[in-house]
């Protein structure tokens, strides 16, 4: 509910601010991921539909072409769920390599659909944008990963 909707608005007004060249992180993929780390499949597929939907009708694009990215990035990180793990993971180096799959899910059939018929090489547009938005959300995924372990006591990082 409300935290998605302040990422929405993060995402579409705060992250043109920290891209690098035109590469920017999603930080909607991140939440997706922890969606589906915390509550399961169903809950990240349809939570990412909705949040995609609802970028794709703010963006003015190809209209279900982010909704469906979501879901499917959603769907295939809520294979990770493990009710017993959940917080272990979320604290963990791990949360940043699952938001990097999941990025990388996103991004491969966003880019695949997006650049069908249009000028863009393929693999110079899924290697530039595909991956460098992947890495650069997994790195962003850092922080909610530090206040995990803050809640945890964990040391993340060593002193």
């Amino acid at each position: 509910g409300t935290i998605s909707v302040i990422l929405i608005i993060l995402q579409t007004t705060f992250v043109q601010f920290i891209s690098i060249e035109a590469i920017s992180p999603d930080i909607l993929v991140v939440w997706v991921a922890y969606l589906a780390l915390r509550y399961g499949q169903v809950h990240a597929t349809v939570a990412g539909f909705f949040l995609g939907l609802i970028m794709d009708l703010l963006g003015g694009g190809f209209l279900g072409l982010t909704a469906l990215s979501k879901s499917v990035s959603g769907f295939v990180t809520g294979y990770f769920h493990n009710e017993e793990k959940t917080t272990r993971t979320l604290a963990s180096y791990r949360f940043a390599l699952i938001v990097l799959f999941a990025s990388g899910v996103h991004n491969l059939i966003y880019f695949t659909i997006f650049i069908q018929g249009s000028e863009f090489p393929f693999w110079r547009t899924v290697m530039l944008f595909g991956i460098g938005t992947s890495l650069y959300t997994s790195a962003l995924s850092i922080l909610p990963i530090l206040g995990f372990s803050r809640v945890r006591g964990d040391r993340v990082l060593p002193r």
